[in-house]
């Protein structure tokens, strides 16, 4: 077999070797910039202000129930229903990012969620046993 064969055969993905390099090359994404607003982003960044909702009015419930100035029931309620929106949304968020931060998949946004939601179901949870015990 002669150069020029081999070397034909190896471009032309006859030996195995180049087709898959260049498949692997096209599949990766495109680089995003930082300002971008990717449906990742906006659904991270969503998830987080609901979560941040919910330890807002958490934190109002918690401080009601706390003066005795009527139930924080009902606050509670909402503070846990927004921290498990918000913590739910994120988990999605994280677990369907393909790469890290800056990537735009909204992963930071994701994990920041699940933050804030896990306190706002903590603020959410205290406020709501507060009203019972008052009630």
């Amino acid at each position: 077999m002669s150069v020029h064969h081999l070397s034909a055969a190896v471009l032309t993905g006859a030996a195995g070797l180049a087709r898959p390099a260049v498949a692997y090359v096209s599949a990766e994404p495109a680089a995003v910039d930082a300002y971008t607003l990717t449906a990742g982003r906006l659904a991270g960044s969503v998830a987080a202000l609901v979560a941040l909702a919910g330890v807002v009015v958490g934190g109002l419930a918690l401080a009601r129930s706390a003066r005795g100035a009527g139930t924080g029931r009902r606050g509670g309620m909402v503070a846990l229903t927004a921290g498990l929106v918000g913590m739910a949304i994120g988990g999605i968020v994280v677990a369907a990012a393909d790469g890290g931060p800056g990537t735009g998949y909204g992963i930071v946004g994701g994990f920041v969620a699940l933050a804030i939601g896990l306190v706002a179901v903590a603020l959410g949870w205290l406020a709501t046993a507060r009203s019972r015990r008052t009630a």
